[in-house]
């Protein structure tokens, strides 16, 4: 009971949204301010994807340069992710929240008025840097404001809804706006948004001092870590176009491999106040449950890549009718998500994680049966249901089990590096996914696009059962009661 009472005395000196730092009445506030800003953090990586043609002709683009209007944001976003977790522990939650939406509201207007290549391309990678400070913030907002158990984990399921939805409405809502107005306001639309969200957070996000984890920022784990992870996004990327015995794809592996690899004996042995503490990835549900969210982002976020090929280049859909089509994904991983919680009451985040993998297995190796002449319903519409149910029931135990008994000083770091591993499963995976399916377009000389697609959407089973099998690794459910706070203890040191 000490132990609660002298958290709760740590909390209220928090700059920003610790465990019970917010009043009852405002948790809600609380929970959608921190859902609006993660909705555009998630949106801002495929909204503009439908409108790239539009952008080139509009600009004057080459093909080289129009990749880097996606991929820009993309590799700044993954790579500054950790740094943008451990920033909120440091500096504290509101402040942080704060540089992240204006940061990313300001390049979202100087990107909606560009004139020319250049600045587009930069004001993408600034969105990045933002979003990469704002996402751990809106994760770490709810995992300190809301105590563990069953009111984080709504919390968590509504979060992860949202987080679903901005991912697959991207491509409807790009669509949407390119159409209707012009691609300049699929980035302009992030300026009120983000305006109405720094009114809302001033007034919502508690204000203060930083925490215990207060002190000077680990400048060479920064770099270390920042300069791993977007050699290692930018050298898996370049495998995409030159191959993965191309020079910029092993130069760019080379150079993340080596700077990861000194980060980790810079934190273990070195650093006073380390940006990733050894004593967090020491934790099981911590080092297990990143594993399983690594290959879960491999699974889920080349999904929508490939099915809105097939769409497209198959199907024959334009890029509205391609976003239309993703809307029963969309619906269905929403619903999932807001049931998780009550799921989670029945069996447990382990099991659940493993029922949820099984079944986005069955769902992938369902979608894996397409054939010549498979058309929407016959082809898609049933396994996006069993696919997207197992989705939407699998983020939210994950995201629970990763967070959970950690103390307030490292739940920024804690988010950082969960938002990491998803986006570094996303990368990879899609890379090696799109290199199986090269290599089985090449074997069938050409003839065989369908049987590309149904290889890949099988050995995306096969991953979705590794991580079924993985997540028997995580630590049993604890009983609820008191005996839940030992975790919380050990945690903190």
């Amino acid at each position: 009971m000490g132990h609660h009472q002298a958290r709760a005395t740590d909390d209220s000196t928090d700059a920003g949204g610790q465990r019970g730092s917010a009043p009852a009445h405002g948790h809600a506030a609380l929970l959608w301010l921190a859902c609006a800003a993660q909705f555009m953090v998630v949106l801002d990586v495929s909204v503009v994807n439908v409108a790239l043609p539009s952008i080139q002709r509009a600009l004057g683009f080459d093909d080289a340069g129009l990749q880097w209007v996606v991929g820009g944001y993309a590799l700044v976003f993954a790579g500054f992710l950790l740094l943008g977790g451990r920033l909120a522990d440091l500096y504290g939650r509101r402040r942080v929240f704060l540089w992240g939406l204006v940061l990313f509201s300001a390049s979202s207007l100087v990107g909606g008025l560009a004139t020319g290549p250049g600045l587009l391309i930069a004001m993408r990678s600034v969105q990045g840097l933002g979003a990469a400070v704002l996402a751990p913030a809106t994760l770490t907002i709810l995992t300190t404001g809301f105590a563990e158990g069953p009111a984080r984990t709504r919390a968590l399921a509504i979060w992860t809804a949202v987080s679903s939805a901005g991912g697959a409405a991207g491509n409807l809502i790009g669509g949407v706006l390119a159409d209707a107005l012009s691609w300049r306001w699929i980035l302009l639309i992030n300026v009120p948004i983000g305006v109405v969200a720094v009114l809302a957070a001033v007034r919502l996000l508690p204000a203060g001092r930083p925490g215990a984890a207060s002190g000077r920022l680990d400048v060479p784990g920064a770099v270390l870590a920042t300069l791993g992870v977007t050699a290692v996004v930018y050298g898996v990327n370049q495998a995409g176009t030159h191959g993965w015995s191309g020079p910029t794809t092993v130069a760019g592996l080379a150079v993340g491999v080596v700077a990861l690899a000194a980060f980790a004996v810079t934190e273990a042995r070195y650093a006073a106040a380390p940006l990733m503490p050894p004593r967090l990835v020491r934790l099981r549900p911590v080092a297990v449950g990143n594993v399983v969210m690594l290959l879960t982002g491999a699974c889920f976020i080349p999904m929508w890549y490939f099915l809105s090929l097939y769409m497209q280049d198959v199907l024959g859909y334009g890029a509205l009718a391609c976003g239309l089509g993703f809307l029963p994904h969309t619906l269905v991983g929403v619903a999932a998500a807001r049931l998780a919680p009550a799921v989670m009451r029945r069996t447990g985040a382990r099991a659940l994680i493993v029922l949820s993998a099984l079944l986005a297995a069955a769902g992938f190796l369902w979608q894996s049966g397409l054939g010549d002449h498979s058309g929407y319903v016959d082809g898609l519409l049933g396994p996006a249901i069993v696919m997207s149910a197992g989705m939407g029931l699998l983020i939210t135990p994950i995201t629970t089990t990763v967070t959970s008994g950690i103390a307030d000083r490292d739940a920024g770091a804690a988010s950082g590096l969960m938002n990491t591993t998803r986006q570094l499963g996303g990368v990879v995976g899609l890379a090696a996914l799109v290199t199986l399916a090269t290599a089985t377009a090449t074997a069938t000389a050409g003839d065989g696009a369908d049987l590309s697609y149904r290889t890949v959407f099988t050995a995306t089973a096969g991953i979705c059962a590794a991580v079924a099998v993985l997540a028997w690794a995580l630590p049993a459910p604890r009983p609820a009661g008191p005996a839940a706070a030992a975790p919380a203890s050990r945690s903190a040191g």
